[in-house]
């Protein structure tokens, strides 16, 4: 389970945050100002997806990296032709002559994403973020996979190679509570951990702790088979869709391939940069119209749009643009 938001209003650099519930992890899509999320919240960041490297949607990585370094964390970032090159000049911006006295060695894993393949560097900072090498492996468009989520990622036109993304949830495993207080079971972090097992489809006969503390503090546990608790307590549903389109011009395959990667999403963030009165302007500047925002959204079948990525010449009435975009959207 996760909750999907924007970081910044409609006006400000696009950053969708996303985090994930029981779990001290989120991800981001773009990278635009940080400032207004906390660096506790910046600190659970473990994956960045980047549409591509324009100031509005990368300037926030000084701030991550800011508050993340002397920390004990790993940060996987993915971005479209070139970003490898971009991200290193960021890097070699600084100077690193003390870091390799830093107790903990942060770093970057990042990849950059061709049609036809990603290739990987890492960087760390006791090594004062020299690149490394890892690997170059095929592109089948899932850029990242876990046991809980994958990350899509499609390119799109932006008279540059711009990548929208989508996030798969695995199956959601819910814990019926009802079941746990009839089975006199507490709760507590030890459901994170059924879950995983429940979404690795572990064997039946797998092990599971149960704990929890009792009124003097004390760790008190038993261990029960995840078949049975699996039958007892566990209600398994589909996962959650999210989508996030960008910088898009809406001629060309852009329109085909929006709708293909938003389909059915729970959720989806697209830009309404401009009206429809101005699709001129939008098409000079490759961005999409509100209007054009609301029909690929209905014709990608989505549950929930959130517009983002305004124009700063509709300051003054937004609410044109979201009505344009709902009017679209819901067939008017």
């Amino acid at each position: 389970m996760f909750s999907a938001a924007l970081i910044n209003d409609p006006f400000g650099d696009p950053a969708v945050y996303i985090e994930f519930k029981f779990r001290n992890d989120a991800i981001l899509f773009d990278l635009g100002d940080l400032h207004l999320l906390p660096p506790r919240k910046i600190l659970k960041i473990s994956h960045v997806f980047v549409s591509h490297t324009h100031m509005d949607h990368f300037n926030g990585f000084d701030q991550m990296l800011r508050v993340c370094l002397g920390r004990d964390r790993h940060i996987h970032l993915y971005g479209p032709p070139g970003f490898l090159n971009h991200l290193e000049n960021k890097l070699q911006a600084y100077s690193w002559n003390l870091v390799e006295n830093y107790t903990n060695d942060f770093a970057l894993l990042a990849a950059e994403v061709h049609e036809r393949e990603l290739i990987t560097k890492q960087y760390h900072c006791r090594t004062a973020f020299s690149p490394e090498f890892v690997e170059k492996r095929p592109n089948n468009g899932v850029l990242m996979e876990n046991d809980i989520f994958s990350v899509t990622g499609v390119f799109l036109d932006h008279k540059i190679p711009c990548l929208a993304f989508r996030l798969d949830e695995k199956s959601r495993v819910n814990i019926m509570k009802t079941a746990l207080e009839e089975m006199d079971l507490p709760t507590g972090a030890w459901l994170m951990s059924l879950r995983e097992h429940v979404l690795r489809e572990d064997p039946d006969d797998t092990a599971v702790r149960v704990w929890w503390k009792d009124g003097e503090r004390r760790v008190i546990d038993a261990y029960y088979p995840l078949g049975e608790l699996r039958d007892s307590i566990v209600k398994i549903t589909p996962g959650q869709r999210i989508a996030y389109v960008t910088d898009a011009i809406y001629g060309g395959d852009n329109g085909r391939r929006i709708v293909a990667l938003s389909e059915g999403a729970d959720h989806l963030f697209i830009e309404a940069t401009f009206l429809n009165e101005d699709t001129r302007k939008a098409s000079e500047k490759y961005h999409l119209t509100a209007y054009q925002a609301g029909i690929l959204a209905r014709q990608a079948g989505v549950k929930r749009i959130t517009l983002f990525h305004f124009s700063p010449k509709y300051k003054k009435c937004p609410k044109r643009l979201i009505d344009e975009a709902m009017e679209a959207f819901n067939g008017g």
